[in-house]
């Protein structure tokens, strides 16, 4: 017997988060350099920008037409860029980065706390996409959960590596990530379940606000931490992420 929708949703949220541990625990216990990590920073970033671009935003467009889609899409990046602000004025200004930047517990009370809200901020937006992807047909998008998947990855292996340099303890770096996996699905679900009685206009904003909000975390956070290594090459890899998103977005719709 087929799983109830609901939980479907919830699964793949999962599955999507997973990644963000598996990619902690690179970043935690295998030394790998920074060049690399950026890189792949970068890979991810291209990945995601595709997928919002192709899937995301062009399904918001098709489902609820240019207003609502471009009002989401502005508020979803108003959100997240007033949100990231109050948290790096409370220590999670770094909390992608690989190197040294970011603060221990001791140089700035309380950024521990700021580092896990700011983790979950910028997951949430990804996962609620995945259940609400699956309202229109019942079936998951495979480009989106795909595309979140290899971009939680260098984030969490970045965000892992550069907790650890801070002196943030294992206990801790593996419980935000795992909270966070588990929270991934929690929100899957809930974006199907909750947005499932919305009307189109609805899901369409809701849809293009979590675009918005990846977008403008990518720029504020993922994207910086990649050119500070990869340099010149950055471009170069995250168009490389990108035609790989693009080409399973076009083979998805075959």
């Amino acid at each position: 017997m087929a799983l109830p929708l609901w939980l479907q949703a919830g699964l793949w949220g999962l599955l999507a988060g997973s990644a963000l541990l598996l990619g902690a625990a690179l970043g935690y216990f295998v030394p790998i350099r920074q060049r690399l990590v950026a890189a792949i920073m970068a890979f991810g970033s291209g990945v995601l920008i595709s997928a919002l671009s192709f899937d995301l935003m062009a399904e918001a467009y098709k489902q609820g037409g240019f207003a609502a889609t471009a009002a989401g899409f502005l508020v979803g990046a108003i959100i997240y860029t007033f949100a990231n602000w109050l948290l790096a004025q409370r220590g999670a200004k770094h909390r992608k980065r690989s190197g040294e930047q970011q603060a221990s517990e001791a140089q700035d009370s309380g950024s521990g706390v700021a580092l896990a809200i700011g983790a979950l901020v910028d997951g949430i937006p990804e996962s609620i996409v995945i259940g609400v992807s699956m309202i229109s047909g019942g079936a998951v998008s495979m480009v989106a959960v795909a595309a979140i998947f290899l971009s939680n990855l260098p984030e969490g292996l970045s965000s892992s590596a550069g907790m650890k340099k801070a002196g943030r303890s294992k206990a801790y770096v593996f419980g935000v990530w795992c909270s966070i996996a588990v929270i991934s699905g929690v929100a899957s679900l809930a974006g199907y379940t909750f947005f499932s009685g919305f009307p189109p206009e609805v899901i369409a904003a809701t849809t293009a606000l979590a675009a918005g909000a990846i977008l403008a975390m990518l720029s504020d956070t993922m994207i910086p931490e990649a050119f500070e290594y990869a340099h010149n090459f950055t471009g170069l890899i995250t168009v490389a992420g990108f035609l790989l998103a693009f080409i399973l977005s076009r083979l998805a719709g075959v």
